[in-house]
């Protein structure tokens, strides 16, 4: 599996030196890549990020373009008039399966029309035509998935966000890590790009008690209150298009292995906050959280690395989630559709390994803490 480039959001992110291809300045291009050295977290993503503001060297053209999809094809039209080109040779079209730039060629510099990686999706690009139609430059390529809809020519949160109610099919999000206050904006922000109903298990749990999570914890203690938040999450464990913000640190019910039973009823993102350096450490750190096993927030479908955190990147962040959902669906399509069975038959602990109706989980002692 490709392991693509990964960057970090940084404390200070206007000091960022980034190595990332964009087609326009300041435009993030988000990577992603999967934990692929213990075969049993095939569906475990990691997508460390950090933002940054970029200047392209090449003269960009301000081009406007067309796109549609025509199923097991995409076509791409670009406005060209005014570029005084006098035939195919003045035009290059490089791509690759993954990313796609197009030039025109002149003497010194090429004047850069488009230039996007990633794409939305795959493409076969040995597969790629380019024709001169009038005024406009026409470019058709293959796509690797000809089931999954192109909302864009470019992956960006706009295209992310439209695209992805195809493949969550309505199944909830449930943002889990450390910090209670990153996990409510981030939900916020994916819920008002998804068009899905923002949930605060913080907020619930406030509105229900007349209380502070705060002034509850002195009064009652941590196991109070992550038991409160596993009833909540159990209320709300059917409820399909929503993002749900639950409860950080060891007081939240995601931070304790005995209380996944009803989180396991979405996609879940780590919302994970490091001081590694630079990706290898990130990727190390990752690995052995999951193969040690002690941190519960390992169960969780996809995780995101954050190296800081500064609330006016709050979108990135929640494009990063995004990108890396769609990965994870797209390595197996029927993953909603489990989702959506292990709701029908009451969250009752058994995922990833789904049992036969009637199955009763006392019959084997406990509950099944699994993890994927």
């Amino acid at each position: 599996m490709e392991v693509a480039r990964l960057c970090y959001l940084s404390q200070n992110p206007t000091l960022a030196n980034l190595n990332f291809s964009l087609f326009k300045p300041n435009v993030l291009s988000l990577r992603s890549f999967s934990l692929s050295l213990f075969p049993s977290l095939s569906h475990k993503h990691l997508l460390p990020f950090r933002p940054c503001k970029c200047s392209s060297t090449t003269p960009v053209s301000t081009t406007t373009y067309e796109f549609s999809d025509g199923s097991s094809e995409v076509e791409l039209r670009l406005n060209i008039g005014g570029l005084d080109i006098r035939s195919s040779r003045d035009i290059l079209v490089d791509t690759n399966d993954t990313s796609l730039a197009i030039r025109v060629l002149r003497p010194g510099s090429p004047i850069t029309l488009i230039e996007t990686n990633p794409l939305f999706d795959r493409i076969k690009s040995s597969e790629t035509i380019w024709y001169i139609d009038d005024d406009q430059l026409v470019v058709n390529f293959k796509k690797q998935d000809p089931d999954l809809k192109w909302p864009d020519i470019m992956e960006s949160w706009e295209s992310l966000a439209a695209g992805s109610s195809q493949l969550l099919q309505g199944t909830s999000i449930y943002l889990v890590g450390d910090s209670t206050e990153i996990n409510q904006k981030v939900a916020q922000e994916l819920a008002t790009g998804l068009g899905y109903t923002p949930l605060s298990t913080k907020e619930l749990l406030e509105a229900y008690t007349k209380q502070t999570v705060d002034s509850w914890l002195l009064a009652e203690g941590s196991d109070s209150v992550a038991e409160a938040e596993g009833a909540v999450l159990e209320s709300i464990s059917s409820h399909a298009r929503a993002v749900v913000a639950t409860l950080g640190g060891q007081h939240s019910a995601a931070g304790r292995a005995d209380k996944w039973q009803h989180l396991y009823a979405g996609f879940t993102v780590w919302l994970s906050q490091t001081e590694a350096l630079d990706e290898d450490s990130a990727r190390e750190e990752t690995h052995k959280n999951v193969k040690d096993g002690i941190i519960s927030y390992t169960n969780s479908d996809v995780v995101v690395k954050l190296q800081g955190w500064d609330p006016a990147y709050t979108k990135s962040v929640a494009q990063a989630c995004l990108r890396a959902l769609k990965q994870l669906i797209q390595s197996d399509k029927k993953l909603p559709g489990k989702k959506s069975l292990y709701i029908r038959l009451g969250c009752r602990g058994d995922w990833p390994n789904i049992k036969p109706p009637g199955w009763d989980p006392s019959s084997e002692g406990n509950a099944i803490h699994g993890t994927q």
